[in-house]
Order: structure tokens, then C-alpha cells, then sequence
């Protein structure tokens, strides 16, 4: 096997600095309800916008930061004030929390009920597939949690029935690809 030589200037192209990052506002069909401000920075994603775990595929601040396409996952930094984050969602693959700056609820549901956990800066937490999560900052100021989606087709976003109900109301829903569509 041929060990490729990469120079800094190539490696560079591969960084992403946080102190220049930039998300999305609306990235997610959530983003709108009150409680799931948040913004979406896309770092590293799949191959084309289509694979991506991103809804919002037309707007361009949704785009991973780092132009490389990688194989079986997708890495993601949500930033949010104290009480924004992601309402009840799943997925068909695993998913990886870090809280980078400030305290996070990571939240689920056991059966109805809502369990949680909080997150320190650095804790991480691995969450099975299928079962309805979120989370929500709950620190002081701006916080930022790291989230590594799996797999490689991480599929569509299957949100909880309140959520889409709720979203609606907003004028947003997401088409049978997982695309959001405007319904204003």
C-alpha cells in the first residue's frame, strides 16, 4: 500500500478553527420551536449534502466546514443559550454526545416518561439507536456540544410526533426523504 504524502498547506485544508466556525440557523425542523434555538456548525460530513444529516440541504451555511467527504459518520457542534438544544428525535445508527463548553441535559424517553442525564465539559455519552433523545444546554452563556452521528447511512431524522405537530404550526415540515420543505 502507498502511504500518501500530505503537506501542511493540504493538511490545513482539512482544519477547521473554532474561533472562525459558523453554523446554521436553521439546519433542523426543531430550530424554530421555542426551547430548540440552536446553532449547527456541519464539521465533517458524508460524501454529498443528499447523504448528510442535515435537513435544510439548500442552504449552503448547512455545508461541512471540512470539504472532504468521510465514510460512516458525521461530525457536528451544536452552540445554543441556556435552554436551547434538540426537541425528541432518532436515528437509525448510534449517536455521541460531548459537551465542549458548559453543562448539557442529554434527555430520553422510557416509554412516555423522560429520562436525563447531565453532562460535564468532556463527558461523553453513547446513545443506542431508535430511542427518542434531545438535549438541551443548560450551562451559563454560550454553550457547545460536540455530536458524532454513525454509520454509513446515518438516514433520515425520525422526529416524535409532538415535535412535527408543533413544527407545522411554524410553517415547516420535513418531505419522505427528510428533506425541509416551507409549507408557508
Amino acid at each position: 500500500m502507498k502511504i500518501p504524502e500530505i503537506s501542511v498547506k493540504e493538511m490545513e485544508g482539512r482544519v477547521a478553527r473554532y474561533k472562525n466556525m459558523e453554523g446554521a440557523s436553521l439546519a433542523y425542523l426543531d430550530q424554530r420551536l421555542p426551547g430548540h434555538e440552536r446553532e449547527i456548525i456541519n464539521l465533517v460530513g458524508l460524501a454529498s449534502m443528499a447523504e448528510n444529516v442535515i435537513e435544510n440541504k439548500d442552504d449552503p451555511t448547512t455545508a461541512p466546514l471540512i470539504p472532504f467527504g468521510a465514510y460512516g459518520f458525521n461530525v457536528q457542534i451544536a452552540r445554543a443559550e441556556n435552554g436551547g438544544g434538540a426537541a425528541l428525535h432518532n436515528h437509525q445508527t448510534e449517536e455521541v454526545f460531548m459537551p465542549l463548553i458548559g453543562n448539557w441535559s442529554i434527555f430520553w424517553l422510557k416509554g412516555e416518561k423522560e429520562q436525563e442525564v447531565i453532562l460535564e465539559p468532556f463527558d461523553v455519552i453513547h446513545l443506542p439507536t431508535l430511542i427518542f433523545r434531545g438535549f438541551r444546554y443548560v450551562g451559563e452563556g454560550t454553550g457547545a456540544l460536540l455530536a458524532l452521528i454513525g454509520g454509513p447511512d446515518a438516514g433520515k431524522i425520525d422526529w416524535h410526533p409532538s415535535v412535527i405537530e408543533e413544527a407545522r404550526a411554524t410553517g415547516l415540515e420535513v418531505d419522505d426523504d427528510g428533506v425541509l420543505v416551507s409549507t408557508a
